[in-house]
């Protein structure tokens, strides 16, 4: 007895409300793209939370969910030139619950209303928005308990208490403080709290626990948008947990569909994501493998997705579209449901579902409906679905073993179930019996408190018996305890003072977040203003039409500028000793301080801020600083110099980047060795360092700083290599090149031999020294890195990424990878029943299922995997039937043979050997029904897809096989190291034509078989292009210096990657150069093609990928990529997808996200659209070949040690 009253105290303690909170557009002003600033009326933008109560200050209480700001406002904050106005709908406030769930699967249960308000003034005057603008802003009460109405009715009375012409007794922010501080959650069945808002007198009350869950909603929404029919087949695929993907212009509708479908798979819990309202800039979520219910307006277009196997309901149209059938539901199970859904729905369903029943007219159908919906009809369409389960599983608990591991014997259930109903093991029950929720069921069934109150046992039972089903649920036999909750405020205001507002007002700041807010506006507004003064001399301003640029002299022009540049310097002085206080509890990447300064340096167009930046920096450590970094103010400043240098390099500051490069030398951090970590060591991404230009240029800055005619010049010469040296071995340049560069300037500068050797000893000392504690910076990224989680992803940098919706979208990704911890545990306690006959291959019998990995190991080669092809799914159709994971991977080995594998035969994916062939493989390439290889030792082989049998052998080249390509018409082409291109016809077994010849070894080769033209390229340095239908050579492509290594044609453009560092991009019609592509520091490896956008992709052996963009005619790169650390080995560009893999066994994926609604998509260029996707983790293997499977997200690797490593990056996300 003490036990429950304990409980029902800490009960009483818990509050009703947990927060008020106000979300809309903040001191920070973003596009859903990252953009920061105001751009126009026609743009959506980030929301942001505003106010809160209880406040952030509030440490008795866990601060909101962070991704409730976009979840709330799912279309992000859009401006508007009118507010409320009474003759456009469009503008009246919405009303809305959302539901949102944590990463142990509770719910958080929210209450909105969404309306627009007037933007503040300081933020329009900051960001020069126009006056008299107004912006959406959502109010909201957030809960944990599942109190639909009370939360509505109390949100209504806030806002109608705010923009009523009575106004309240009290501060609008007292009233909300002392409702959500003093409403008690009430005991479920014993309670009942009462309580006021101003003047409206409101309650609450909870059912009884022992009943069926807390249901604060009607259910009637979903059954009149969907006829019996559709509403079974939704309710099918709930239960057999597909993907689904409701759709509906009111997000009200959305959330109120799923959780009414929700309570009907009661006693069962949906397991998997749970979204009932998606923020549309999460649109590319629908295209995730795994299960999950998610809600999605139907303005959001979606057309760009693949939808595989999404079950999509159309709640305003009565439709469900799937390209995979949903197994019906068993019989009888099926007809007495259908037939209990028609006797209750009939009143109240839409006309479709009565033509059905064959109603004798309008009017019997009006007599019909002309009772209301009820809660009983709630209550009754639930036992309704719940009797569905006591049928279908009846005898259930028969087939629970009694033994340690309690598991259920499903098989042995299914065989029963097919002799009771003289059918076959139905389809539907079995992929029910193998879900996850009914599996959670048993768990929570077995030994657990929750088995005495178990409905769907205590309704078998019942219906056993005889008696009335609802006999199972508890009755309600005394009135519930009156609670009051009087607020004492109300009433007493000594002037009897009614307070008013025009919008909703703006909670109590404290000193540091007014502060903070004025600065955050303050950076905003000067960077405005200086970047809209210093447009060009003959263009009017951008915001005033009277611009005193004009009129302005030389010199006031430049006192002008002076002050400008004089008051950024002051407020970045006061910033940057601020960041200096950061504390071990502080993010520094969501740091005031860093955001103001990040702000300065980025929307500075002269550099100022960047420049000013460094200058504080120089200053402070002039003034005796030692340059010890805690690990938080280490993390910021890093990243704000590299910010710094990167806005440099953009406007060749060389000055500025050489300044930061000499402050970075002397800022640090100590590393768990007590070692000191240099910021400049991570500055190593950057490209600008691998450019002669600017080490020519801070040498001569150098030499004049130092230079002294008492001096001997090579030895005065020498000191400045030495230091430009020392910057090198700090940035942990690669030895090879540093020495280039060192040996290129004192070359230029004859300093003598012996000095030139000296500087050879001083590097290779130095290098050994940090090689010794740091390893070898064969990486671009920080190969160690010991400072605090970064939003980006462990050892990842992507210059110039643009900032997304990052809380809401990280919130979806902990969604989809909840779980995997619970999901084994309670596989591990109650998993599938398994027959003797199921085996392994070694003969153990299997266990329970296994959490799937997403990279597997593929053993079968005996040497070195030299070729890997993937076999397109339309290559694969005729094969195996177009499946979902139907899409092969062929590989070749030193070991002389071919292997098929089959990703879709988890644990058996060799599909089949092909022997043949005496020395290594190193070409493969097939078709829908053929497989074709060339290896070194001169010959190709064709083989059969489907029976794996050789049917033909091609012999003509005179030297090892490079290259081989499947062609339509029974046809192939091969290159090879002779330097021969050859046509072979395969079902005459003859070479029909060597239609190219090359001066060397041919080592890449494209063919576009629409129009006959053939481009490749090797050792001679040439790409070479031909006509083969005319058999003439149209050009031979002179420029470079080295071998070229690969080669991509689209369309009229070919484009090649050499050994001599760079990438060219040709036009095939006029047989020239268009551009050069020189910015990587090693063999240009691989070159992609981007359709849509025109853009160039580039891999090289220094590691880095480079993204180049096609502007005004030329192209110019606009974001590195340095997830690799070794040389980039294949580039396989789709429409949004791109597949990368590395020779140090690294992979990656990239994904390029869908246009927003609306069509506006920012002014991010498409090919700096990127966005790495996911990477998985990395393993010690040297790699020799990779392939991607973009249509099912799969890159694989072939090592030299034989095995071939598959990453599914659909799995486990």
């Amino acid at each position: 007895m003490s036990n429950n009253s304990n409980e029902e105290d800490e009960q009483q303690k818990q509050q009703l409300f947990e927060y008020f909170v106000v979300c809309g557009i903040g001191a920070e002003i973003r596009t859903l793209d990252g953009e920061k600033g105001f751009h126009g009326h026609n743009e959506f933008y980030l929301a942001s939370l505003l106010d809160q109560y209880p406040p952030i200050t509030h440490t008795s209480y866990p601060p909101p969910p962070p991704q409730l700001p976009t979840c709330v406002l799912p279309a992000g904050v859009e401006f508007y030139t009118t507010g409320f106005d009474p003759t456009n709908p469009l503008s009246f406030p919405r009303a809305y619950p959302i539901v949102l769930t944590e990463g142990d699967g509770s719910k958080i249960y929210v209450s909105c209303i969404a309306f627009r308000d007037p933007v503040c003034d300081d933020i329009a005057e900051a960001y020069h928005i126009p006056a008299n603008s107004f912006a959406d802003k959502c109010i909201c009460l957030v809960s944990r308990a599942p109190s639909f109405h009370i939360l509505r009715e109390v949100l209504e009375e806030i806002y109608l208490l705010c923009f009523s012409a009575n106004g309240s007794s009290k501060p609008l922010w007292d009233v909300i403080a002392y409702t959500v501080s003093n409403v008690p959650l009430p005991t479920p069945g014993k309670e009942r709290v009462l309580f006021a808002v101003e003047n409206s007198l409101l309650s609450v009350d909870l059912p009884p626990k022992n009943g069926l869950p807390h249901a604060d909603i009607s259910f009637q929404p979903l059954v009149q948008c969907l006829d019996v029919d559709n509403f079974i087949k939704l309710f099918t695929a709930v239960l057999i947990e597909r993907r689904v993907l409701l759709r509906s212009n009111k997000y009200s509708l959305l959330t109120l569909a799923s959780e009414a479908i929700c309570h009907l798979i009661y006693p069962f819990r949906w397991q998997h994501v749970y979204i009932p309202l998606l923020f549309f800039s999460g649109v590319d979520y629908i295209d995730a493998p795994t299960p999950y219910m998610m809600g999605l307006h139907s303005g959001v277009d979606t057309t760009g997705l693949s939808m595989d196997g999404v079950v999509v309901v159309d709640l305003e149209h009565n439709c469900i579209t799937t390209s995979e059938d949903i197994p019906r539901l068993p019989e009888p199970e099926m007809s007495s449901l259908r037939n209990e859904l028609l006797k209750l729905l009939h009143p109240n369903v839409v006309w479709i579902d009565s033509m059905k029943v064959d109603l004798e007219s309008h009017e019997q159908y009006a007599r019909f409906n002309s009772k209301a919906w009820s809660p009983d009809n709630d209550l009754q369409l639930r036992i309704i679905f719940l009797k569905f389960f006591a049928s279908i599983l009846g005898g259930y608990r028969n087939f629970i073993e009694n033994t340690s591991n309690q598991v259920f014997n499903s098989q042995a259930f299914l065989k029963k179930r097919s002799r009771a109903t003289q059918q076959p093991a139905d389809e539907m029950v079995t992929q029910f019996l193998e879900s996850q929720g009914f599996l959670d069921y048993l768990e929570r069934g077995l030994g657990s408190s929750e088995n005495g109150n178990n409905l769907l046992d205590k309704l078998q039972d019942a219906i056993g018996r005889g008696q009335d089903p609802l006999s199972i649920l508890p009755s309600v036999s005394t009135e519930p305890e009156i609670i009051s909750i009087s607020d004492p405020g109300v009433g007493i205001s000594g002037s009897g003072a009614r307070y008013t507002y025009d919008r909703f007002p703006a909670n109590y700041r404290s000193e540091e977040q007014e502060e903070k807010r004025k600065q955050i506006l303050a950076a905003a507004s000067g960077a405005l203003e200086y970047t809209v003064k210093h447009t060009s001399n003959g263009s009017p301003s951008m915001y005033n039409g009277d611009s005193k640029g004009g009129s302005l002299s030389p010199r006031e022009r430049a006192a002008e500028r002076e002050r400008m540049v004089l008051d950024i310097k002051v407020k970045l002085q006061g910033l940057w000793l601020r960041l200096l206080k950061l504390g071990a509890t502080d993010d520094p990447l969501s740091s005031f301080e860093y955001g103001t300064i990040l702000a300065l340096i980025e929307i500075d167009a002269e550099g100022i801020g960047g420049s000013g930046f460094v200058e504080c920096i120089r200053e402070h450590i002039h003034s005796g600083w030692k340059g010890h970094l805690t690990e938080e103010q280490f993390i910021a400043v890093k990243e704000l110099l590299k910010t710094a240098i990167t806005r440099a390099t953009s406007r060749n500051d060389i000055a500025t980047i050489r300044d930061a490069l000499e402050v970075s030398a002397e800022m640090y951090k100590k590393d768990r060795n007590n070692v000191a970590d240099y910021v400049q060591r991570h500055l190593r991404s950057l490209a600008i360092w691998e450019e002669l230009r600017f080490w020519d240029v801070y040498f001569e800055y150098l030499m004049e700083c130092y230079s002294n005619k008492s001096t001997n010049y090579a030895a005065l010469v020498t000191a400045q290599l030495v230091i430009l040296a020392t910057h090198m071995a700090g940035l942990g340049l690669p030895d090879t090149d540093s020495w280039h560069i060192i040996e290129t300037i004192a070359g230029k500068n004859n300093i003598g031999y012996s000095h030139i050797i000296k500087l050879r000893g001083y590097m290779s000392h130095i290098q050994q020294l940090c090689v010794g504690y740091w390893g070898i910076y064969s990486m671009k990224s920080q190969s160690i890195s010991l400072s605090l989680p970064s939003p980006r992803p462990q050892d990842v940098t992507v210059d110039n990424q643009q900032p997304a919706e990052a809380s809401g979208r990280s919130w979806v990704q902990s969604m989809f990878s909840r779980d995997t911890t619970s999901r084994a545990s309670s596989l591990t306690r109650v998993r599938k029943w398994t027959s003797d006959q199921d085996k392994s291959e070694n003969g153990v019998t299997t266990g329970q299922p296994k959490v799937q990995s997403s990279i597997r190991t593929l053993r079968g080669h005996n040497g070195a995997v030299t070729a890997l092809h993937c076999v397109t799914q339309r290559e694969v159709w005729d094969l195996v039937g177009d499946r979902e994971d139907a899409g092969f991977f062929i590989s070749g080995s030193t070991d002389c043979t071919v292997k098929i594998w089959d990703p879709s035969l988890r644990g058996n994916e060799l599909r089949a050997t092909l022997k043949g062939h005496t020395r290594t493989v190193r070409a493969i390439s097939s078709d829908r029904g053929k497989i074709v290889s060339g290896s070194d030792d001169h010959y190709v082989f064709v083989w059969d897809k489907q029976t794996t049998q050789l049917l033909e052998e091609l012999k003509g080249h005179d030297a090892e096989v490079s290259c081989a390509r499947m062609l339509s018409g029974e046809r192939v082409l091969t290159a090879s190291y002779d330097g021969t291109v050859k046509m072979w016809d395969v079902r005459t077994d003859t070479c029909v034509a060597t239609v190219g010849r090359c001066s060397s070894a041919v080592l890449c080769m494209e063919y576009d078989d629409s129009t006959g033209v053939l481009a490749a390229a090797g050792r001679d340095a040439v790409a070479n292009i031909w006509d083969i239908r005319s058999g003439r050579q149209m050009h031979k492509l002179l420029g470079h210096s080295k071998w070229i290594r690969s080669i991509r044609m689209v369309g009229d453009t070919v484009i090649t990657g050499s050994d001599d560092w760079t990438a060219r991009m040709w036009s095939i019609s006029q047989g020239t150069c268009g551009a050069v592509l020189a910015c990587h520091a090693g063999p240009v490896l691989c070159v992609e093609y981007s359709k849509s956008d025109k853009g160039v992709i580039t891999g090289s052996s220094d590691g880095l990928v480079r993204f180049w963009e096609n502007e005004d005619g030329g192209l110019k790169s606009s974001k590195n990529v340095t997830i690799h650390g070794g040389g980039v080995l294949s580039i396989n560009a789709g429409e949004n997808w791109l597949g990368i893999g590395a020779a140090d066994n690294t992979m990656s994926l990239f994904h390029r996200p869908q246009e927003r609604l609306g069509g506006f998509s920012g002014t991010v260029s498409k090919i700096a659209s990127w966005q790495l996707y996911r990477t998985p983790q990395k393993t010690v293997a040297m790699v020799r070949c990779v392939a991607s499977d973009l249509e099912r997200k799969r890159i694989c690797s072939g090592g030299r040690n034989g095995l071939l490593r598959l990453w599914d990056a659909t799995i486990n996300i």
